[in-house]
């Protein structure tokens, strides 16, 4: 555990906290935090999950412009769901991207632990891609990737990472029911009008 790790994690809570109460400001906070674990992840040779966090920057990015285009501003951003047809092909995508990206990590480089690593990866990277564009199902992607997620940093010594990890699986818990919760009073108001 170093000072990278702790004001990585710090920055990490935060970004999820404000995406919660559906935060423009989510987004700027994470690309701190991503920047600081492209650094880690280098040095613990999770190979997978460096290639993520470069991946995020641009989704930082994408995430900031879609979630500012919206008129309604923080407190009113409308959460959307996804059909269940486009539900399972994510989960067919992830299934498949994992097996990929982890064969050719397994094959092609002496990276550790990589199917898990591979797991959290593409499962992350379908979260955000959810994330951005407001799906309240995105919440569910991350619950599955902080999950195995836990696991791999502490196997890995990244204790204070391991730790960010268990508090982002209570967090995305709290947002999925809050970003549902959102979704069903946002029909209400629909059908009402």
């Amino acid at each position: 555990m170093n000072l990278i790790e702790l004001t990585a994690t710090g920055f990490g809570f935060l970004c999820v906290l404000l995406t919660i109460r559906r935060s423009v400001w989510c987004w700027p906070t994470g690309l701190i935090q991503v920047l600081l674990f492209i650094i880690i992840f280098y040095d613990a040779k999770l190979y997978s999950d460096l290639v993520l966090h470069v991946i995020y920057v641009g989704l930082q990015f994408y995430g900031w412009y879609c979630w500012t285009r919206d008129d309604a501003g923080d407190d009113n951003l409308i959460v959307k769901s996804l059909p269940m047809s486009w539900l399972v092909g994510w989960i067919a995508v992830t299934v498949i991207g994992t097996v990929s990206v982890g064969w050719a990590m397994a094959r092609w480089t002496d990276a550790s632990l990589p199917y898990p690593d591979a797991f959290t990866t593409v499962a992350s990277l379908i979260a955000q891609l959810l994330l951005a564009r407001r799906y309240f199902q995105n919440w569910g992607f991350w619950i599955c990737v902080d999950c195995v997620a836990i696991w791999v940093y502490y196997t890995k010594d990244l204790h204070a990472t391991a730790v960010l990890y268990t508090a982002f699986l209570i967090l995305a818990t709290i947002g999925f029911l809050t970003w549902n919760k959102q979704r069903r009073k946002q029909e209400i108001e629909a059908i009402a009008a």
